[in-house]
């Protein structure tokens, strides 16, 4: 199987490079299912329906939140309606919406989406490591006995440390552990040793001529100044799409290939081999 997740999408610049560059990526790498981190699309902070419906049109099957699920306040009553928008499954019982997903795909092949948010310098929220236990055990990664043929965790977390321990946790049980949060592109993809494909961070999709995909010198003036100033708001110039392509073996489900994907005007254009 072959599948692609993109990293947080910041702003308009980045819904307009995943929405112009998706339909492309999708036919060059053959993909059966990609993933996009969406928690930054609505201006910088949340989602709204619409932009998940402009998503879905574009060529994405599930799209991952984070720490800025609850930011666009419309939301709240969306998110139980939508099987596709998945929040960190670590948020406490009864928060809207849910963590986890299965998805069939043609030829009867099952795809698990798992999304659990860290707690270092984050929101103390319940504890990742038990609820990505939970979801493994529940759905096991393979095809026999009625698992899934491929999984993907999406690790929403400050700390690189929290992500790999996230990582080695699931190594060997899913396809592909990837963090997302930190908005910049790590250059650790690997398989690890249990066949787990992995990278700290997949980046952002949107403008690098930025902080983190916010407007230079508003966020400039936050660290400078040490008090309050404009509103943070997403830089505006041409967006660059980030993200990690991996393919599986169909028996096991783990990765045999995996490689960083990088396109537009400021880094480094990377396609995977």
């Amino acid at each position: 199987m072959r599948l692609l997740y993109l990293g947080d999408v910041v702003g308009r610049a980045g819904r307009d490079a995943v929405v112009e560059r998706l339909p492309e990526i999708r036919t060059r790498l053959n993909l059966d299912f990609v993933v996009v981190n969406g928690e930054n699309a609505a201006h910088g902070f949340g989602i709204t329906p619409k932009i998940c419906e402009e998503f879905y049109a574009a060529g994405v099957d599930v799209l991952t939140l984070g720490n800025h699920s609850w930011d666009q306040r419309e939301i709240m009553p969306y998110i139980d309606g939508d099987a596709r928008l998945l929040r960190p499954a670590n948020y406490p019982v009864g928060t809207p919406g849910k963590g986890v997903g299965v998805y069939a795909l043609p030829r009867g092949r099952k795809v698990m989406v798992v999304q659990v948010m860290g707690r270092l310098f984050m929101d103390p929220l319940d504890d990742p490591f038990a609820a990505l236990e939970r979801e493994l055990n529940r759905v096991r990664l393979g095809a026999a006995g009625g698992g899934a043929d491929a999984i993907i965790i999406d690790v929403h977390a400050e700390a690189t440390s929290e992500k790999m321990a996230l990582g080695h946790v699931a190594d060997g049980r899913a396809s592909l552990v990837v963090g997302s949060h930190s908005h910049i592109p790590t250059a650790d993809t690997q398989i690890l040793p249990g066949g787990t494909a992995y990278q700290t961070d997949a980046g952002m999709c949107g403008d690098y001529d930025s902080v983190i995909g916010m407007k230079k010198d508003a966020a400039i003036h936050k660290f400078v100044r040490k008090i309050p100033g404009e509103r943070l708001s997403p830089a505006d110039g041409p967006g660059t799409v980030c993200g990690v392509f991996v393919e599986t073996d169909d028996r096991t489900g783990l990765a045999v290939k995996a490689g960083a994907l990088r396109l537009g005007p400021r880094l480094a254009e990377t396609w995977p081999d």
